[in-house]
C-alpha cells in the first residue's frame, strides 16, 4: 500500500522537473542579447579561417557560444532559404530575386559587408611560370584549347569560387575535360603542392592563415601573378593590391543576419565591423571595409623645454 501512496508524490515531483526544464528553455531563448547567449552561424567555407578568428575573439570576450557550420555557398543559401539557419557568411550579396524571397516571408535582412578577400591561383614551387593570364583562364573554362593550363582544381563544384569563376567566364557548366574538384580549400592546396602540373583556386586567406598541419603544403606552393583582362601588368594577391584595385580577382565578404531581432546575429556582425573585427581582419592579410585608426602617443623629453 505505501508504493501506491507514493506514486502522486512521484507524479508531482515529475510533473515540478518538467515545468522548471520548460521554464529555462523559456528563459535561455529570451536571455539571448546581442553579446549573449547561443547562435549558429552558416559560413561558406572558403572563408572559414577568417572567421574561426572572429568568433574565438568574440566568445572570449563576450558570454557567447557560436557554432561554426561551413558549407558551400549553395549550401549556405539552401540554409537560409529553408529556415535551417538565421545567420550567414557569404562572398557575395544577396541577390534582387533572393530578397524578395525574405521579404515575403517579412524578413529584411540586415547585410553587414565587413571585408574584401580575394581568389588566389596557386602553382607547385617547381613550377616554371610565376605569371597566369586571366583571359587563359577564362578560355580554358569555357572548354577553349589553352596550352598553357593542363588543368584547374577547385575546392568543390558547389563553392563560392567555382561560381565566381564561371560567372566570370560566363559559362552554365564547366567543362567536361581539365577541371577538377575536391571537397576543401585544404585538400587543393595539398593536392596542388604534390603535383606541379595543376594550378589550384583557392581563397587567399588558406594560403595567409594555414592550420599548423597545413604549412609544409602551404610552404610548398606560390600564389601566382595575375595578368588582367585589361592590361598587361600582373600582380600578386597582396593586402596591398586588393586595396589599390589591382588585383583582379577580389571579392566583397558580407554578414547576412536574418534572425528578425535584436540577437547574436546583431551583436557579431557590429563586433567584425567594429575596431577589434578590423583589426583581425587587418591581420589576417585580408582587406578590412574600414582600416582601423592607430593610436599614437607623443610625449616629450627633458631635454624639449617646451
Amino acid at each position: 500500500m505505501k508504493k501506491f501512496v507514493k506514486l502522486p508524490y512521484f507524479i508531482f515531483f515529475l510533473v515540478l522537473v518538467l515545468g522548471y526544464s520548460c521554464n529555462q528553455s523559456n528563459t535561455s531563448k529570451e536571455e539571448e542579447t546581442i553579446l549573449k547567449g547561443t547562435a549558429t552561424i552558416f559560413v561558406d567555407e572558403t572563408l572559414s579561417p577568417i572567421i574561426e578568428d572572429q568568433v574565438a575573439v568574440f566568445e572570449n570576450n563576450y558570454e557567447a557560444k557560436i557554432k561554426l557550420v561551413s558549407k558551400s555557398e549553395s549550401e549556405v543559401l539552401n540554409s537560409l532559404f529553408n529556415e535551417k539557419g538565421a545567420i550567414a557568411i557569404l562572398s557575395r550579396n544577396l541577390t534582387a530575386e533572393e530578397l524578395k524571397i525574405f521579404k515575403s516571408r517579412k524578413i529584411n535582412p540586415k547585410i553587414t559587408p565587413f571585408a574584401t578577400d580575394a581568389i588566389a591561383f596557386i602553382a607547385n614551387k617547381n613550377m616554371q611560370d610565376s605569371i597566369i593570364s586571366l583571359e587563359e583562364v577564362v578560355s580554358f573554362m569555357q572548354g577553349k584549347s589553352t596550352p598553357s593550363i593542363k588543368g584547374l582544381v577547385f575546392d568543390n563544384l558547389n563553392s563560392s569560387t567555382v561560381r565566381y569563376m564561371k560567372s566570370l567566364a560566363e559559362i552554365e557548366s564547366i567543362p567536361k575535360s581539365g577541371v577538377f574538384s575536391f571537397k576543401t580549400n585544404d585538400e587543393v592546396i595539398k593536392y596542388v603542392s604534390e603535383n606541379s602540373d595543376m594550378i589550384g583556386v583557392v581563397g587567399v586567406n588558406w594560403l595567409s592563415q594555414p592550420q599548423p598541419a597545413m604549412q609544409k603544403y602551404v610552404d610548398n606552393v606560390n600564389a601566382l601573378r595575375v595578368t588582367g583582362l585589361a592590361g598587361n601588368e600582373s600582380y600578386l594577391p597582396s593586402q596591398n593590391n586588393i586595396a589599390e584595385k589591382k588585383y583582379p580577382l577580389a571579392r566583397d565578404l558580407y554578414i547576412i543576419n536574418c534572425q528578425g531581432y535584436s540577437g547574436l546575429g546583431m551583436g557579431f556582425a557590429s563586433f567584425v565591423g567594429g575596431d577589434v573585427g578590423q583589426r583581425i581582419i587587418l591581420k589576417s592579410g585580408l582587406l578590412p571595409i574600414r582600416i582601423p585608426a592607430r593610436k599614437f602617443t607623443i610625449t616629450k623629453s627633458q631635454n624639449d623645454k617646451n
